[in-house]
This record gives C-alpha cells, structure tokens and sequence, in this order.
C-alpha cells in the first residue's frame, strides 16, 4: 500500500502545471476532489475551494490539512508482487533529485523548496544510493553540501555506509579538517563497524596519512569481533607506511607471518615500498630475497620500486641487476623501468648502452615515451655526438611523439653546443611562434653559445628580455653571460651582474666564483680573486676540483705558489681536491716557464713520501729541455729527471 501511495503522489504531484491549479492528495494519495482549484490562502496547510452546483457555482471555504511528508526510497518494487532484488527499479524520484543537484547552485534552499512541493522526505538509503552514483562521487563539495541538507531532515539519521563513502570521496580532495569531523561524528554515534566499512576507512586514513583515525578503526574492528582479512592488512601497512610508520609496518607483518592471515606479494611490496621511502634501499633488496625463501614471486611492481629507488641513490649497477634480472624471470617490463634504465646510463654518459637498451624495447613490443628520447637526445649532444642526436630527434617526430619543452630545450642546447646558432634561433622562435614554454634553459644554452661566438650584444640582449616574456632568469642565465663578459674582457661588467643577481635574490654558486675567480686572475687583479675566494668559504659554498684549480693556477702563474699549497693543505681534510692538484700544479708552472717553482714543488711532493707520476716526470723534461736550468741540473739528484 506504502509502494502504491509513494506511486501515486509522485504521478499527480509531478503532472501539476506552472498556473496555480492544483490537486491535494489525501494520505492514500487519492484525489480529493477532482476540480479543485487553488486560491490564495492566508495560512500555510489551508486551501480555499469551489466547486459546481446545479445552475450555479456556490462560493464555500473549506479547511484541509496537507498530509505529512514521506520518506523516500531510492529503489522501489515494479512487479506488485513480493519484493525480489531482480524487479527492484530506481525511483523516478532519483533522477529529479540528481538534476536538481547538478543544475543548482544553491542547492540547499533548492531541495527545502522541492521536498516541501511534493511533500517528501530523502531516507538515508536515497543519500547513499545517490552517493555510490558517478556523476555525484566527482563534485565532493557537492556530496559534502547535500550530506549536511540531509541530516537536518526531521527525524534523519546517517547510516553507516553514508558516512563512509563521503569520507571516501573527499579523501580524493584530501580535506582532511571535513574528514575529521565526521569521524568524530561517527564515534559519537557509536554505529556498529562492519567489515566493508572498517576496509574502507582504513584505506582511505591510510592514502591520506591519517594514522590516529587508522588505528581507531583497527580497535573498532576487534572491539566488533571483526577478524582483519588480507585486504585488510594490507591497507593497515600502506597506511603506516604512507606515514612513514616503518617500524610500526614491520610489526604488522611480523604478525601475518607467524599468524593465519599469510601475506602475499602486494603486502611485501608495501614493506619494500616503506624501506625505499626511508632510504632503506639495502634492506627493501633483502626484503625481495626473503620472498623466494617465503614462495612468494616478486612481480613487477617489486623490481618496479627497487629499480626506483637504486635510481635515486644514482646506483646503476644495481639498476641494471634488476633489469636484467626481470627479463630473465620473463616478467613484463613497464615503460616506467625502461625510462630509469635508460636515463641513468645516459647520465652516466653511457648513451650506446642506453640506445642499445631503446632498441630493445622495440623489439618487445614497448612503446618509448617523450621522456626517454629526450634522455638518450641530451647524452648523446654531451657526448659530443650532436649529429646522432638530431637524427633520434626527427626519428621521434616521425614516430608521432610531440616534443615537449625539455625536448625542444635539450634540442636548442645541443645546437648552441656545436656552433650551430642559426639553428638554434630557428627552434627558438618556432617553439615562441606555436606557444611552447620557454624556459631559462632556453635562454641559457643561447647567451652561452652567443657569447662563445662572440656576439655579446645579442647575448646581453637575450638576457634583458627574459623578464619581458615572463620568464625568470636562474643562476644558469646568470653564469652564462658572466662567462661571457669573463672571456671577452669585461671584467668589471661581470662584478656589476654578480651584484646584481645578489639583489635579485639569485643564488650564487660555486661555478659562479669560479668564472669570476679564473676571470680576474686572468686579468691580474689577484687580490679581488682572493677576495671573491674567501666570499665563497665565507658562504658556506663548497669548493670544487674545478674551482680549487681555477685558484691555483691563479697564484701559480702570479707567482704566489706558497700560498697556494697552504690552500690546498688547508682543503685537503674535505676530501674535495682533485688526487693530481699537486702535479695540476707543476704542469702549470712548466708551462707558464717557471721552472725553478716547479721543482721546488716537486721536492715538496717527494719529501711527502709520494711519487712523481710518469706523466709530470715528461712534463718536466720538456720544460727543461727549453730552459737554461737543464745543464745546471745534470749531474743531480733531481726528482723529476
């Protein structure tokens, strides 16, 4: 009877017409009155009538009660009969409600006006059927909204598995304050926890990172004699090790091993996953050995991670053991592992072997990507192979990939490297004319190869516009046009941009101070080298090899040698000298003529207790073979002869 009246009410409410003639239903959802119409009335629940009598209308008042508003369900029974789940149908009423959250942007006042209309109320079976709908699960707003319209319903109580799935949807959105507070709902109302919701909730605290509601659910579950299932589990981990709650993750695996739940591949994937996370690369590969020992196959998400994380660590050895080791087992090898390999030997400045291993995903039917011709284009333009690079370029073009602004940078890059500068403007200004990015790189590559061929105007002029088209200059811009103004002499506009990127709170590095350090030595203002030296150590700035060699080569040539060997001995506990500085050094100074300093030098290294390598030895010779000092030395115990 409840099925024909819901019927009913919704086929007569919904025929009503925009004028102000209207039906009332009783509470049967029969037609009182089938030529009553609507007139004004003063009070809500009152209509005023009229009806026909034999010759003439007879204007009467009637008082009538509206009937109570009913609960909706969002599925009803179309067969009459005994309700069966096979006949079970959506309401009509689902779609009017859908289009009416969908369509209005205050839908709070929107629903009140509606459910008022036709006298209706949504049951909290209608809010979550409306929840697990597609088009409603993509606007978690939306959801959030019409959750909060419900519960001021009279008489309205979320169910369980409501505020579950809204507590899945807006962790898609990570609004972590709204999930709290409905979980502290939740355990204001003491509802029962079942297993569908204890797994979910776990999953979802655990994407998020939310452990305390985590283990809130974890002691629901066994205050409800819930036994954890595998699925369970292994959410539990994720969670704790979305959190970096490692210790924690290897407790909860302890127990599966020695317990009834067994774990299974993607439970030790989760743990491998956590130790990578943590920097824990060797223990994540004996986690992969122990599952042989457990008969448990590592799959390729298992190599997929480590193959990850060795990356990171810049290990390539063990990236390629890994690698090899998948196709051995004959497992199926993601483009994503392809495109570690790959890059890693090409950073490595091995890019044949990278090649090698390109072509070897064609041959298994693997796609490359974008990424992976853009590694293997950039090794092979730093390995001085500039021609082979843009043959692999036109080869990805034909192939239908669509560079992208690294490709192109990397492209422009490679030209500026060989000389190739009208090329290079040419990509430049197509990548302008077609809306590509243009990045500092960009701009880089091109004042650096524009100074280089001795086109500082244009170079400065590159660097002057960067600002006007948005892009912001880094240290790589910076560097390349001191560089420039270093070599062509304009030291002193050097120092001027030097300051100015310090007042543009660009970083300076220590390629920075090299440029500016071998420049003014160059030009003999060695004491403002030293100045900028000291700038450096001052700041923090590590030294390198290079830098270290742009110094002593400086106080070398200028005759300050001493000083530079107490530089050297003072660098020397940081493990950042090159091994041949000493002998760097003397190669300088046989060069520079100064032969006399030179084997002072080498007397220093000999009373060190090292040897003179075969190489400075032949330094020496030649040196002194074109000096006066060759006879004067015959005869004596002289090191390096």
């Amino acid at each position: 009877m409840r099925k024909t009246s819901l019927l009913r009410r919704f086929q007569l409410l919904s025929s009503s017409s925009s004028s102000s003639t209207s039906l009332l239903l009783s509470n049967n959802g029969e037609s009182q009155n089938p030529l009553l119409a609507s007139t004004h009335s003063s009070k809500p629940g009152k209509v005023s009538t009229f009806c026909p009598s034999n010759s003439s209308y007879l204007h009467s008042t009637t008082t009538t009660f509206l009937p109570p508003p009913e609960w909706i369900e969002p599925l009803i029974d179309v067969s009459d009969l005994v309700i069966n789940s096979k006949n079970l149908k959506p309401s009509p009423w689902v779609n009017r409600i859908i289009n009416l959250l969908l369509d209005s942007p205050n839908i709070e006042s929107n629903l009140d006006d509606y459910c008022s209309k036709f006298l209706i109320k949504l049951s909290p079976n209608f809010i979550t059927y409306v929840f697990k709908l597609d088009e409603i699960r993509k606007k978690p707003e939306l959801c959030y909204k019409f959750f909060c319209w419900a519960s001021k319903q009279k008489g309205f109580k979320h169910k369980l598995d409501t505020y579950v799935l809204l507590i899945e949807i807006l962790s898609s959105v990570k609004e972590l304050e709204r999930i709290r507070g409905l979980v502290n709902e939740i355990k204001g109302m003491e509802l029962l926890m079942t297993v569908s919701a204890s797994n979910s909730l776990i999953k979802s605290f655990g994407v998020l990172g939310m452990v305390e509601e985590l283990l809130w659910v974890w002691r629901k579950m066994k205050q409800n004699g819930i036994e954890p299932s595998l699925f369970t589990y292994n959410f539990l981990m994720d969670g704790l090790v979305n959190s970096l709650f490692i210790e924690s993750a290897e407790k909860v695996l302890e127990v599966m091993e020695g317990g009834r739940v067994v774990p299974d591949v993607v439970t030790y994937n989760i743990m491998i996953k956590g130790y990578c996370k943590v920097g824990k690369t060797r223990k994540a590969m004996e986690k992969c050995r122990e599952m042989d020992l457990k008969k448990v196959s590592p799959d390729k998400i298992t190599y997929l991670t480590l193959i990850q994380s060795c990356y990171s660590e810049g290990d390539l050895d063990s990236c390629l053991g890994l690698f090899n080791e998948m196709g051995e087992k004959e497992l199926e090898i993601p483009p994503h592992a392809y495109s570690l390999v790959i890059s890693g030997l090409c950073k490595a400045g091995k890019s044949c072997e990278g090649f090698a291993v390109f072509n070897g995903m064609g041959r298994k039917g693997v796609k490359p990507n974008v990424a992976i011709y853009t590694a293997l284009i950039d090794s092979f333009s730093k390995n001085g192979n500039g021609d082979e690079a843009m043959k692999l370029f036109h080869r990805m073009k034909d192939e239908g990939f669509e560079p992208d602004e690294v490709t192109y940078g990397v492209i422009v890059k490679s030209l500026c490297k060989t000389g190739k500068l009208y090329n290079a403007m040419e990509y430049f200004n197509f990548c302008r004319e077609n809306n590509i990015t243009i990045n500092a790189m960009f701009y880089s590559s091109l004042i650096d190869g524009l100074g280089k061929a001795g086109r500082v105007d244009e170079a400065e002029k590159l660097f002057e516009e960067m600002v006007d088209k948005g892009c912001t200059r880094d240290s790589y811009c910076y560097n390349a046009l001191i560089d420039t103004f270093t070599k062509c002499g304009k030291i002193d506009e050097a120092l001027m941009l030097f300051k100015r990127m310090e007042d543009e709170g660009c970083d300076q590095t220590v390629y920075t101070y090299t440029i500016l350090i071998t420049g003014l030595f160059k030009e003999h203002r060695n004491e403002e080298a030293l100045t900028f030296w000291e700038m450096m150590i001052d700041k923090g700035i590590t030294p390198t090899p290079a830098s270290f060699r742009a110094l002593s080569t400086g106080l070398c040539l200028s005759g300050k040698v001493a000083r530079a060997c107490k530089i050297l001995d003072e660098l020397a506990p940081m493990g950042i000298l090159p091994e041949t500085a000493y002998e760097d050094m003397i190669h300088v100074l046989c060069k520079a003529g100064r032969i006399e300093q030179a084997c002072k030098l080498a007397d220093g290294i000999v009373d060190r207790g090292r040897e003179i390598p075969g190489r400075v030895r032949t330094v020496f010779i030649n040196a002194l073979r074109k000096s006066d000092l060759l006879q004067e030395l015959r005869g004596e115990n002289f090191p390096g002869c």
